[in-house]
């Protein structure tokens, strides 16, 4: 039995425990991928005539656990989407039976009825499946008619920056088959007027990012203007050499392979761009607005024109504050960080800081915001080589000072208590020293 099918089986599992109940109640995160994982189990479930009710929450911890008992009864399930499979003893206080869809590295024996994880199959849940594409694999087994959801899962991989190989190159399959999704060449951005998609883009972020007078000196020198999807295939090569000109100086060689190539178009979605789709999800999690993105998932078209304006305002807000913290970094012994306050996603700084600035080593940013401080922690596939492991990383030096971490070893987040950032910075600096210098060292277990 190949890894792919061990995989497909622990969600035919999962499908068969799902159609068992009446009520479910639906805990997915509130990034791009737990987003569309919430848009494709509402989907399904709805389809399948089961009942739900479906929570947005940053990070799964006793508060959840609490509300979610409040509301639960013992003949009902609740299903974790895109969390869990690192907080068992948290699923274990859960008043009612527990599936875990997830694709973060699992910890502990989880008391879940069931867990539909890559890890367990032996794939790498970090760059080979996200959440949305498990709970797709999940749906699919519920009903064959939910193939139309492969774009959602599809875009969660995009959102979560993944490589599409083994489960996600299969979903893809099935989706292009399908006519669920198609492709296009070029620059791996939204729609729009060129001037506002490279100025406000982190993805890629270049010199001119922020900066729509330089954008514009930069398109006239290649006499580039309009909009980017209505460019000729030979202005797409002239923009997109030109842009890998420009990265090359200094961003990560999967920086450059990851903006340039093929930009999925979501066939059976009101927004058919994956980025931009993407980046309207991402907007609502960070604003809390996470009606609109389901909305969005479930095809209102009422709420398109409202969740793209969001998206607009949001970019260039976004852009701008990465600007500021770049300017705060500092250098660790085997980091690159920054301490800050009230930044607006510490994930897309991270993710822009060490992919198109400081490749070499990993990057910690540390942000205080509602009384706690949240850090997120990026690396790059090449750092993951030569034996980083963020998700063990941030576990031990968070737990050290009295917080919780873990996710991915070349993505991972945490939360401290005040004050503690120095001492945490610390400790992760030195393990992450360890990981680096003797491969494997330090792995998660």
């Amino acid at each position: 039995m190949s890894e792919l099918e061990k995989l497909i089986n622990l969600a035919k599992n999962a499908a068969e425990k799902i159609r068992k109940y009446r009520f479910a109640r639906v805990v997915s995160h509130n990034d791009a991928d737990g987003l569309t994982s919430a848009g494709i189990m509402a989907q399904a479930l709805l389809r399948a005539g089961i009942c739900f009710q479906i929570s947005i929450v940053g990070r799964l911890d006793e508060a959840v656990i609490e509300e979610v008992n409040r509301s639960i009864s013992v003949e009902e399930v609740v299903i974790f989407c895109d969390m869990g499979s690192g907080q068992p003893e948290l699923i274990g206080k859960v008043a009612a039976d527990v599936i875990v869809l997830d694709h973060h590295q699992p910890v502990g024996q989880s008391p879940a009825k069931a867990i539909v994880n890559a890890h367990l199959a032996g794939i790498d849940g970090a760059t080979d499946i996200s959440a949305s594409g498990t709970c797709y694999l999940v749906a699919r087994e519920l009903s064959a008619d939910n193939i139309d959801l492969a774009g959602l899962a599809l875009a969660g991989a995009v959102g979560d920056k993944q490589l599409f190989r083994t489960a996600n190159a299969f979903i893809l399959g099935e989706a292009l088959k399908a006519g669920v999704v198609s492709i296009r060449k070029g620059l791996k951005v939204g729609d729009g007027d060129l001037v506002d998609v490279l100025a406000y883009t982190i993805e890629p972020f270049m010199d001119i990012t922020g900066y729509p007078e330089k954008t514009k000196e930069f398109l006239d020198l290649l006499e580039l203007s309009g909009r980017i999807e209505d460019l000729s295939e030979e202005e797409v090569s002239r923009l997109a050499n030109a842009v890998a000109l420009k990265l090359v100086r200094q961003a990560s060689p999967e920086a450059i392979e990851a903006v340039i190539g093929e930009v999925l178009l979501l066939n059976r979605e009101l927004v058919r761009n994956v980025y931009d789709f993407n980046s309207i999800l991402s907007t609502c999690g960070k604003q809390k607005i996470y009606g609109l993105a389901i909305s969005l998932c479930l095809k209102d078209r009422e709420i398109v024109n409202e969740a793209l304006s969001l998206k607009k305002e949001y970019e260039k807000k976004l852009v701008l504050n990465i600007r500021e913290n770049v300017e705060k970094i500092r250098k660790g012994e085997n980091i690159w960080y920054v301490i800050t306050a009230d930044a607006i996603s510490t994930g897309s700084l991270a993710s822009t800081v060490v992919r198109y600035l400081h490749p070499e080593l990993p990057f910690i940013c540390v942000n205080e915001s509602e009384g706690i401080l949240k850090v997120s922690a990026r690396g790059t596939r090449e750092l993951v080589s030569k034996g980083l492991d963020l998700a063990f990383a941030l576990r031990e030096a968070a737990s050290a000072v009295g917080g919780s971490g873990g996710g991915h070893n070349v993505a991972s987040g945490a939360v401290l208590p005040i004050g503690s950032e120095e001492e945490f910075l610390s400790i992760a600096d030195r393990i992450i020293g360890e990981q680096l210098r003797k491969p494997g060292k330090g792995k998660a277990r």
